[in-house]
């Protein structure tokens, strides 16, 4: 295994989330979704190889990268409705 496997991969990772950011949110799903799946298991590959500060700011850009869909899942785990943003809402409600 080369040593800059996984920050070759992160660095696709990043890229691919880049375009699904530019798509209509209603086609972000289907990209998004396996983005997000994978996501902890890249980071988990980046940190057994380049050491835990890396996961931790892998992390952290996690964490700006997909707030949305993680407060989302914050609330429904809490039991509460999410508060959604109205583009959001809109595409929920033409469905």
């Amino acid at each position: 295994m080369a040593l800059n496997e996984p920050l070759i991969w992160g660095a696709i990772w990043v890229l691919v989330g880049t375009v699904t950011a530019f798509l209509p949110y209603r086609m972000q799903r289907w990209p998004g979704v396996p983005l997000l799946l994978a996501a902890p298991v890249l980071l988990w590959w980046i940190g057994r190889v380049h050491g835990w500060v890396w996961v931790v700011l892998g992390l952290l850009a996690l964490g700006s990268m997909m707030r949305n869909p993680i407060k989302y899942f914050w609330a429904k785990a809490q039991g509460r409705e999410p508060n959604l943003p109205a583009h959001v809402l809109r595409e929920i409600n033409r469905k």
